[in-house]
């Protein structure tokens, strides 16, 4: 059975993006394997300084996953800083890590382009990164197309590791989704805390729609065609209507006659209907803060069994043991 692992950051409200490029796979993938998903509040330290802000957001990310699907009886959820071995195996892994790798990694100029504060957590983020993929002897690790570096990494720190100490890591292979799609944000860019451009998946109605109805438009005027590829609306609304749904939206930008504000009002209530047993499920997980707490330390505690015969094994290669 093959070993599928992938994670979370909990640095805020989860949105619509979160859950189409890691949220629905995870729960895809869940019956293909042995699925571990981690919260991954140490990397959420490079940007999060608040402790109560962490806490709770690492518990959302729990009510949310937990709400969208991940059923605990086929998968481990838990949290990385519940998993002992993850900062001990980050810095031997960095120990072989080329400074030069690191510094081309874009993601680290991205988030400083972005306001994120410079600092050593910030830069060797990749290492912590294979560190958490390494810990499990993970088979398969779900990337976005624009992630794909991030595991390219870890595979290059795995060899220099086996080039180094003899065959102890075990390479992961990135399942990537054919049909995997860029989600828009309310700026028509790609959805990102970083940019400020969310759709909250678990928002209150009234916020939803604010954000849906403020999404940014060019002054194509109400009766013109309008070339629905290239709009932010239509690409989110075709994520979540159905195929016919989504041909009939197409259908009338195309005709022109219908404003930006119609489309936007129909987006909204698709959206919304769409996530509505979602909020119903994370509303009765919300009452029983025993059983979330449950699923995360049994989750933990699988985690700490597979990472303990990994760093056995590592411990012994490189004299620690």
């Amino acid at each position: 059975m093959k070993r599928i692992l992938s994670g979370i950051q909990p640095s805020g409200a989860l949105h619509l993006g979160n859950y189409l490029g890691m949220m629905q796979p995870a729960v895809e993938l869940q019956d293909q394997g042995e699925a571990l998903y981690f919260i991954a509040d140490l990397h959420a330290l490079t940007s999060l300084h608040d402790a109560d802000a962490l806490r709770r957001y690492s518990r959302d990310v729990a009510l949310d996953f937990l709400a969208c699907g991940l059923d605990p009886a086929k998968a481990f959820l838990f949290r990385q800083s519940d998993i002992g071995q993850v900062p001990l195996l980050t810095w031997i892994l960095s120990t072989v890590t080329p400074m030069g790798l690191l510094e081309r990694c874009h993601s680290y100029k991205d988030k400083i382009a972005h306001g994120v504060a410079p600092s050593h957590a910030l830069f060797s983020y990749p290492v912590l990164m294979a560190a958490d993929i390494l810990l499990y002897d993970s088979d398969i690790v779900p990337v976005g197309k624009d992630q794909k570096q991030h595991l390219e990494v870890t595979r290059d720190i795995a060899v220099k590791m086996n080039e180094t100490f003899g065959p102890v890591c075990k390479l992961p292979e990135p399942f990537i989704r054919a049909d995997a799609a860029l989600v828009p944000g309310t700026d028509g860019a790609k959805m990102s805390k970083s940019y400020g451009n969310t759709i909250e998946i678990f928002a209150d109605e009234k916020n939803m729609k604010k954000k849906i109805m403020g999404m940014v438009t060019d002054s194509t005027p109400v009766e013109a065609p309008k070339d629905p590829e290239t709009n932010a609306i239509y690409q989110l609304y075709k994520l979540f209507a159905s195929a016919d749904e989504a041909a009939a939206m197409a259908g009338k930008f195309r005709a022109g006659g219908t404003g930006y504000g119609d489309f936007k009002k129909q987006l909204f209530a698709t959206v919304w209907e769409y996530f509505a047993p979602m909020r119903a499920k994370r509303a009765e997980l919300e009452a029983d803060p025993v059983y979330v707490e449950d699923v995360l330390r049994r989750g933990a505690e699988h985690a700490n069994q597979l990472a303990g015969a990994v760093m056995a094994r590592v411990k012994t290669a490189v004299g620690l043991a």
